[in-house]
């Protein structure tokens, strides 16, 4: 099963990550990823979303439907979304590291009889926009934006 992840170190508490990836009505103030069209839905399991993501900066916004799979207070988070023949999962995950500081952890599986033929042509810009959103957080959560 293919698989991107991205790692980087924030220098807040874990608490402090959640909060700001929970609130995702304010994922626009930061968020150069991954936008929110049900700003209404909460991130409880089971509960349908509507998102969008933007691979690269300029290029046209891929809206999808992903259920929230897993909730862990300050500690994890996951949604799936599924298309014919094609399954992404994202996962989120915080882990405290010494002092006020945490280890941020988001990884996307996919998986799916078409996902040889769809992951090959995103692979690239896909993990791009992953490593970015984890950049976006790491500014606006040290920077105390909310």
């Amino acid at each position: 099963m293919p698989t991107l992840h991205v790692e980087i170190e924030m220098n807040v508490s874990r608490s402090l990550v959640w909060e700001a990836l929970c609130r995702k009505d304010q994922w626009k103030q930061w968020n150069t990823f991954l936008f929110d069209r049900t700003p209404q839905q909460t991130l409880t399991r089971g509960h349908s979303l509507i998102l969008a993501l933007q691979r690269l900066p300029k290029e046209p916004e891929t809206q999808f439907q992903a259920i929230v799979t897993h909730v862990e207070a300050d500690t994890c988070l996951k949604w799936i979304a599924i298309a014919p023949g094609y399954r992404s999962e994202h996962i989120f995950e915080l882990f405290d590291l010494d002092g006020e500081r945490t280890r941020y952890f988001h990884r996307e599986k996919v998986s799916g009889v078409l996902s040889p033929l769809f992951f090959p042509f995103i692979r690239k810009d896909e993990h791009r926009g992953i490593r970015r959103m984890a950049m976006d957080l790491k500014e606006y959560v040290e920077a105390r934006c909310f």
